[in-house]
């Protein structure tokens, strides 16, 4: 098993300098000219000035050099310094990612857990009023918007009932510490994370019912029944461990994606995490920092696919580990 996991990080090791270089050319090569922006938002915009500031950051570097000194960078763990706030890349993303983590994992436990219990209930009652009625919420919430349904949520939630704070992390000027602060933050998630939840829970409730259908018309699911085994026991042992392999695969592959994914709604409700910080830097031409959010988002991809083979082995024992 050592082995295994000691490849799968050299693995993705290499895969990850590997983004970091194509992310590094596709920025370069979208319009726009960070010290233009500068210059321009401090009111100097000739040329001698411009010239200085690409001189300061190294932009007036061949992109070779720069793309060396980057990846010689990353390679000692140094994300860059970021020309708009004037911080270490790595600070600003450290302060963000503990909100965006927050957020990502409550929404992705969220789905997870009642995707998999609906997806099990629709499977169980097939056919029945509470498989269609599973079945038409799972398709509601998977082909509507996500900035649609988070703004009915603020309107229904916030506006209108007043029950659950529109946007921020936690109240400003509170001043809240030890359980009312969690309360507090736990109030502001609420809305976000749940709205991103819903799309991913309808996926995995489809997902986990079609699986179930297709387990239970298998021989060794008859074999169990011949045997004179208890339906639960066939249900959790046989049908539900074996069909939830390829909703592992996917919500492995989701989890990363939703720390860079959440960009919408931390937009829309105004959460501090990377996502938002992703967007600001997009608009400034910030390059290091737009950077340095698209590396941390990889290496979370790769971290969680990383941890989804280790969890197969987990789901399936017939499963394994080979270097």
């Amino acid at each position: 098993m050592l082995a295994f996991i000691a490849q799968r990080i050299g693995k993705a090791v290499i895969v990850l300098l590997a983004i970091v270089v194509l992310n590094f050319f596709l920025i370069r090569l979208a319009p726009g000219d960070p010290a233009l922006v500068m210059a321009g938002e401090a009111g100097a915009g000739d040329q001698l000035f411009v010239a200085q500031l690409r001189e300061k950051f190294g932009l007036d570097q061949p992109l070779p050099v720069q793309l060396f000194v980057y990846v010689k960078g990353i390679l000692s763990f140094d994300l860059g310094f970021s020309f708009r706030q004037q911080m270490p890349v790595s600070k600003l993303i450290l302060d963000r990612l503990p909100a965006t983590l927050l957020l990502t994992g409550t929404a992705f436990a969220i789905s997870l857990a009642f995707g998999v219990l609906f997806g099990t209930l629709a499977a169980r009652r097939a056919g029945t009023w509470t498989d269609t009625a599973i079945t038409v919420l799972a398709l509601i919430f998977y082909a509507t918007p996500l900035f649609w349904i988070a703004l009915m949520a603020i309107l229904l939630f916030s506006v209108t009932m007043e029950w659950l704070p529109s946007f921020g992390y936690e109240t400003v000027g509170a001043n809240y510490t030890g359980l009312a602060h969690m309360l507090d933050v736990g109030a502001h998630l609420l809305l976000p994370a749940t709205t991103i939840g819903l799309f991913f829970m309808a996926t995995y409730t489809r997902m986990t019912r079609a699986s179930m259908l297709e387990v239970k018309r298998l021989d060794f699911v008859k074999t169990a029944r011949a045997k004179g085994l208890r339906d639960a026991v066939i249900q959790r042992r046989h049908v539900l461990r074996n069909a939830l392999l390829p909703v592992v695969t996917l919500a492995g592959l989701q989890a990363g994606t939703l720390v860079g994914g959440a960009v919408l709604t931390e937009t829309v409700f105004a959460w501090p995490g990377i996502g938002r910080l992703m967007y600001e830097a997009l608009l400034q031409r910030d390059y290091n920092l737009l950077l340095g959010v698209f590396v941390v988002c990889s290496a979370m991809v790769l971290v969680f696919n990383l941890l989804t083979d280790l969890i197969y082995r987990s789901v399936d024992p017939r499963i394994e580990f080979a270097a």
